[in-house]
C-alpha cells in the first residue's frame, strides 16, 4: 500500500530518529494526525523552543538553555573532579544515579576513523585546556566500552599522564558493547562507585 504523500513524508521524517523503525514510525506518524489541531502545534512550538533555546555550555559543552549550564554553575559540585562522556544523553544517565558529584565534560562523540571522526572533530582539546587552566585532581573517563569507546579513553589516558593528576575508568557492570544511556541508575552508580586508576 502506497501512503499519501504527506503521510509518507511524516513517516519518512520520524524514521531518521534513532531506534526507531517503519512500524514505529507509522504508528507515531499516526498518533499525530490524529491528536487536535492545537496539541499539534504546541507541539511543533516547543520542538522550535528547544531548537533555538538550547546550546552547548562554553566550559563543558553540556546542552543546557544557560550558559554556563546549571551543573557548571553549581557551587555545590566538586570542581577538582571531571567526568568525561561521549553525548550529553551519558551525562543525563550518570546524573540519574545521584551518585555523581563533580563536574563534567562532554566530547560530543568519540574517536572514529573509519567515520571520519578524528581529535579535532571532538571536544579532546578543550578538555586538555580545562586541565591546565583548573585546579583538577581526577578525570573520569566514563565511555561506553565499544571499540571507539576504547580508543577515545586510551588516546585521552595517554593526554593526561603529564598532568600527574588522578585519571579513572568507570567499571563496567555495563555489558561490552551496551551504551551508557541505557544502562539502569544501579549499574551506573555501581560503575562510578568500582570506577579503576587507568595505568
Amino acid at each position: 500500500m502506497e501512503y499519501t504523500r504527506p503521510l509518507a513524508q511524516l513517516i519518512e521524517f520520524f524514521q531518521k530518529f534513532p531506534g526507531i523503525g517503519p512500524k514505529s514510525a507509522q504508528r507515531m506518524a499516526l498518533h499525530l494526525l490524529k491528536m487536535p489541531q492545537s496539541e499539534v502545534e504546541k507541539f511543533s512550538k516547543v520542538i522550535i523552543d528547544a531548537k533555538e533555546n538550547i546550546h552547548y555550555c562554553d566550559i563543558c559543552f553540556n546542552m543546557s538553555a544557560s550558559n554556563p549550564c546549571e551543573i557548571c554553575s553549581d557551587t555545590n559540585r566538586d570542581k577538582t573532579t571531571i567526568c568525561v562522556v561521549a553525548e550529553t544523553k551519558d551525562l543525563i544517565a550518570i546524573e540519574k544515579t545521584g551518585e555523581y558529584k563533580g563536574l563534567y565534560h562532554v566530547l560530543q562523540g568519540t574517536l572514529s576513523p573509519l567515520d571520519g571522526i578524528g581529535v579535532e572533530d571532538i571536544r579532546i582539546k578543550e578538555l586538555l585546556t580545562r586541565v591546565t587552566d583548573a585546579d583538577i585532581n581526577e578525570v573520569i573517563l566514563a565511555l561506553s566500552p565499544s571499540v571507539e569507546g576504547e580508543a577515545t579513553s586510551m588516546y585521552i589516558s595517554k593526554l593526561l599522564k603529564p598532568f600527574n593528576i588522578k585519571i579513572s575508568r568507570i567499571a563496567f557492570g555495563i555489558p561490552v558493547g551496551s551504551d551508557i544511556e541505557y544502562a539502569d541508575e544501579i549499574t551506573l552508580a555501581k560503575a562510578i562507585e568500582g570506577r579503576r586508576i587507568l595505568d
